[in-house]
């Protein structure tokens, strides 16, 4: 396969497009110009929809996102898909999660996210991943039917503390170990790969026309929909698995290495 045949570039926000201190790089949005002739660019990530495209607030008109791992996907004229989690499965899954230490509970709707906790440390971590939200006195109140996940942190370890205790939920419903600190429960079709490939057949282009960058497990099954499929270095096992090729660190821009070599690989085309 010549990377000259891209025609999608779909990227994970949180250890992939994103450096550890949430930035996105200027080499990044140097690139893009180069190439938003040539591909279309996709952010897919676990994040809201408002928080993504505030960190791409200069090209958010410009591109697709698909936000909650799947939820939703949504580019400046139309909302493509929205997945709603099943309301009959929202009361069960606070009653297993509110008793765990560490554990808060986030409800991610349509138009913003939904927490009890006020504590301000707690909500300088969540600011960062959520820009439209409500604090509310017991979230077993809230409206469910433009609920598309449920979000846990865990201020140590999520795959330890909180996937076991969620986990035979599998089946009726998505549980994703999506970072270091979070587990995402979602409807069992909303995924990043179903949005990706809803996302292909709308523009008509193919698997082998699509690179990828991921890092975490909620990445796995967009990693399947395109045959430049690229694992950072700083990714989980699992998805240095599934991956056709590696990349450098998010820190060390190893997304934007890849995408200059695309750039190269158009302009000499």
């Amino acid at each position: 396969m010549q990377l000259d045949k891209v025609r999608l570039v779909v990227s994970d926000m949180d250890g992939t497009l994103l450096n550890s201190r949430g930035q996105v790089s200027e080499r990044f949005f140097e690139l893009y110009h180069g190439l938003k002739d040539h591909v279309h660019f996709v952010a897919a990530s676990g994040r809201q929809y408002h928080s993504i495209r505030h960190k791409l607030e200069r090209i958010s008109d410009q591109i697709t996102i698909v936000a909650e791992n799947g939820g939703m996907a949504r580019n400046a004229q139309e909302e493509l898909l929205f997945t709603g989690l099943p309301a009959k499965h929202l009361s069960k899954i606070i009653e297993k999660v509110r008793p765990l230490n560490n554990a808060e509970i986030i409800l991610c709707g349509k138009n913003g996210a939904f927490i009890e906790n006020d504590d301000p440390n707690f909500i300088d971590i969540f600011r960062e991943y959520y820009h439209q939200f409500e604090i509310t006195r017991d979230l077993s109140q809230v409206d469910p039917s433009e609920i598309m996940k449920v979000a846990i942190y865990h201020q140590e370890d999520s795959e330890k503390h909180v996937y076991p205790h969620v986990e035979e939920l599998n089946g009726d419903l998505l549980v994703k170990v999506s970072g270091k600190h979070w587990v995402d429960i979602s409807h069992p079709d909303a995924n990043k790969g179903r949005a990706v490939k809803l996302i292909q057949a709308h523009m008509g282009i193919g698997m082998e026309e699509t690179m990828v960058f991921g890092d975490y497990n909620n990445d796995l099954e967009m990693l399947e929909q395109g045959y430049f499929s690229y694992a950072m270095q700083n990714a989980h096992p699992n998805v240095k698995e599934i991956a056709r090729y590696t990349t450098q660190s998010n820190d060390e821009e190893g997304e934007e290495s890849i995408l200059e070599l695309l750039l190269q690989a158009k302009t000499s085309a």
